[in-house]
């Protein structure tokens, strides 16, 4: 066991039942915290008292890790019941696995990290867009900077899009440095260092319980080993997350079509028009849209479950997160908006959850990687591994000349 294991970690309850219960939990609130965007506490200490926010933590670290199956399973399940808090969650998982792939983190500071969690909600995130940069994947250098001052670093700039910001007890700042010999990198500032600002910005079609506000970082100081980075240049601007960890955004968007699928099941159960004498569930127009959204469900999840197989068999495909994330958003949105347009009126209602988890499962769509970048990564490993690419370029010239002749080399 690392040094890092100085606290005893909440069990991590992955059975049917237990996720079941947390699902119902969040539940519970969501309806509230959309309405008011406010920031969604019990779904957090819930998914607390779970250990879902450490299940990522690795066994060398006190934790016992979480498998790409497992990931899949909690997912849907925190989706399905609140998707805010199942991406502020995804956020703080994320880092843990990260932690556990490239030890960014000094010893002694993930280990009080990893103390606090035990104790409490402890939630991460790394902030890392900004106003005129926009979403870092799309590359270029942060305008927030970690200027050196004689006992650490001062923190300055402005953040936006920072997922969990008003319950974040650290943040993992995307900052270049003021030195000569720039670095680039994450330097880790806790949430109630002064000097921190959050700004209500987010007031979104949906998720909008995430928090995912601006946060104005004003002459914040910390010690010199929240930061290490590395020369400009050196390293990816935007690093990829773990195998198992990038399968959360995606189930997580199948959980919101999932809830909406049983959400229409209760609803054409019950509802009784006086023309028809029965439940609207009776008629085949309605069976058959249930039908069409479990089909697309369907396809979402076998997609997820092969590509975690795959993952938990030591055999991932570098280039399959991107596409993973375009086919289940697509199936989960395609389904969500079946299921909307067949109800009619009720479906747009907000007295009733359909156009709840329609906002929200429209949030898939700009989530990194979106759906052009997904293409074009997905489109370039195809040209570039392809026989006909590797061949040389006289060879594939001489086929080309043949094929026009319309003769056999």
């Amino acid at each position: 066991m690392s040094a890092v294991a100085a606290a005893d970690l909440r069990e991590v309850r992955l059975d049917a039942g237990s996720l079941a219960a947390v699902t119902a939990a969040l539940a519970a609130h969501a309806p509230t915290h959309d309405a008011d965007a406010s920031f969604p506490w019990p779904g957090i200490l819930a998914v607390h008292e779970a250990g879902l926010l450490t299940a990522s933590v690795v066994e060398r670290d006190g934790g016992r890790g979480l498998s790409a199956h497992e990931t899949v399973e909690v997912f849907l399940a925190l989706g399905q019941g609140d998707p805010s808090v199942a991406l502020i969650t995804a956020m703080t998982v994320a880092q843990h696995a990260l932690q556990a792939t490239t030890g960014a983190l000094p010893v002694e500071l993930y280990a009080q990290i990893l103390r606090e969690s035990a104790e409490r909600p402890t939630l991460l995130n790394a902030v890392r867009a900004e106003p005129e940069l926009g979403a870092p994947a799309r590359g270029g250098l942060p305008a927030t900077t970690a200027r050196r001052t004689w006992d650490g670093w001062s923190v300055s700039g402005h953040k936006g899009f920072a997922t969990g910001s008003e319950g974040l007890a650290y943040h993992l700042v995307w900052v270049v440095t003021d030195e000569i010999d720039q670095r680039v990198g994450h330097v880790l500032v806790p949430g109630d260092a002064p000097g921190i600002r959050i700004e209500r910005t987010w007031d979104h079609l949906g998720m909008r319980a995430s928090s995912t506000h601006d946060v104005i970082y004003d002459d914040v100081r910390v010690p010199f080993e929240n930061f290490s980075g590395a020369p400009v240049g050196t390293v990816p601007n935007n690093g990829s997350i773990p195998g198992s960890i990038a399968l959360a955004v995606p189930s997580l968007y199948v959980g919101i079509a999932q809830a909406a699928l049983g959400a229409f099941a209760r609803f054409a159960n019950e509802r009784v028009p006086a023309s028809l004498g029965r439940p609207i569930a009776t008629l085949e127009r309605i069976q058959s849209v249930a039908g069409e959204a479990q089909a697309q469900l369907t396809q979402a999840r076998l997609v997820l479950d092969a590509v975690a197989a795959q993952t938990d068999e030591g055999r991932p495909d570098p280039a399959s997160p991107g596409l993973v994330k375009l086919l289940t958003s697509r199936g989960a949105i395609a389904a969500v908006q079946g299921l909307v347009a067949a109800i009619g009126n009720p479906g747009l209602t907000r007295s009733l959850p359909f156009e709840r988890h329609l906002r929200d499962v429209l949030c898939a769509r700009p989530h990194p990687p979106q759906d052009d970048a997904a293409l074009v990564a997905a489109g370039r490993s195809v040209l570039e591994h392809s026989p006909v690419a590797s061949l040389p370029r006289s060879t594939t010239d001489a086929s080309r000349t043949h094929q026009e002749r319309g003769t056999t080399p």
